[in-house]
């Protein structure tokens, strides 16, 4: 078997089968990895609890390479460091530095950062020859990679939700996503509840974070506390970082499936594909009303599913009890 380096999409993939309750063997099968390859990136990136999650995971794994290179961003070569400190005595800028070695050796020899950095922390009297000496130097922190990272610490991932959630054992777990219009602008915003098949839709003509946080708090707010306890939703732009506001105002956790599982938000998934028979794909969303979804959304809610031996989602929502003739 060839060697496969992991991904962040691998990764991701590989926290999923785990959560699965699948076996190392047979993740290694499923993504064409040799079965050592997944122990030791478990072993090696799992959390601290003994978790394996995919982001955090290959968040780690990039931090790891980083580190690993820093001895050789060092100005540890003696001729190298005497050459930068002549041309800092000089008034020489750490650009001016790192750029004349690039021109004259064809390749980057040392980045201005390190000089920088070698100034600051162990030649801290050669301070007074830089120009802008007031302001301290400050290694630039918003990299691609730390601001990812970052991002996904403020994430809560479906794999932290509660069983009771996952077997839907209770009713007031959402799911929520959109529904895309032809024109893609204009969109419908559906919410699921997951034990019962329960759902609301509302109408968005303008489809921006701040406008579907502000219809998503309208929305639960016509919902008893009772019924809200989660709520799992896309990764979608157009959700915004806005679920720790959810949060304070729903008084329901908020969790985001892993991205490109749509599979995660399966109820959600399945009734967006119902709504579809009244909004079928290809249609123009600006000529429908809130009236006609409304009108839709009440058709499903009573419309009896098998899954609850032909309850209907509104009847098992609102907890009630049909006896059957006898």
């Amino acid at each position: 078997m060839s060697h496969i380096q992991f991904t962040r999409d691998s990764r991701i993939e590989l926290a999923v089968l785990l959560n699965a309750r699948k076996n190392q063997t047979e993740c290694a099968s499923i993504l064409g990895m040799h079965r050592v390859s997944v122990s030791n990136e478990i072993k090696n990136n799992k959390d601290k609890d003994g978790v394996y999650r995919g982001l955090h995971a290959h968040q780690r794994s990039i931090m790891k390479r980083k580190k690993a290179k820093e001895k050789y961003r060092k100005l540890n070569d003696k001729n190298l460091r005497k050459y930068v400190v002549k041309k800092i005595k000089l008034r020489w800028s750490p650009e001016q530095i790192a750029g004349r070695l690039k021109k004259i050796h064809g390749k980057t020899i040392i980045c201005h950062e390190t000089i920088y950095q070698f100034i600051y922390e162990e030649r801290k009297d050669l301070i007074k020859c830089l120009r802008h000496q007031k302001n301290k130097y400050r290694r630039k922190r918003g990299t691609y990679a730390r601001n990812a990272f970052n991002t996904s610490l403020k994430i809560r991932r479906i794999d932290k939700r509660p069983e009771e959630v996952n077997n839907r054992s209770r009713v007031g777990d959402w799911e929520n996503d959109t529904v895309l219009g032809k024109e893609k602008i204009k969109r419908i915003l559906t919410s699921v509840e997951r034990k019962s098949g329960y759902g609301k839709a509302l109408k968005l003509d303008i489809v921006t974070a701040e406008i579907i946080h502000k219809k998503e708090t309208e929305l639960f707010k016509n919902i008893p506390k009772s019924k809200r306890h989660t709520m799992t939703r896309d990764n979608g732009v157009e959700f915004g970082d806005y679920d720790r506001d959810l949060e304070n105002k729903t008084k329901m956790k908020v969790y985001r499936a892993n991205p490109y599982h749509s599979w995660e938000r399966g109820g959600n998934e399945n009734w967006n594909g119902l709504l579809r028979q009244y909004f079928p794909k290809g249609m123009y969303f600006v000529n429908i009303t809130q009236v006609e979804i409304d009108r839709a959304v009440r058709a499903l809610n009573n419309r009896p599913r098998k899954r609850h031996n032909y309850l209907t989602p509104r009847e098992i929502f609102n907890g009630v009890v049909i006896q059957s003739r006898t």
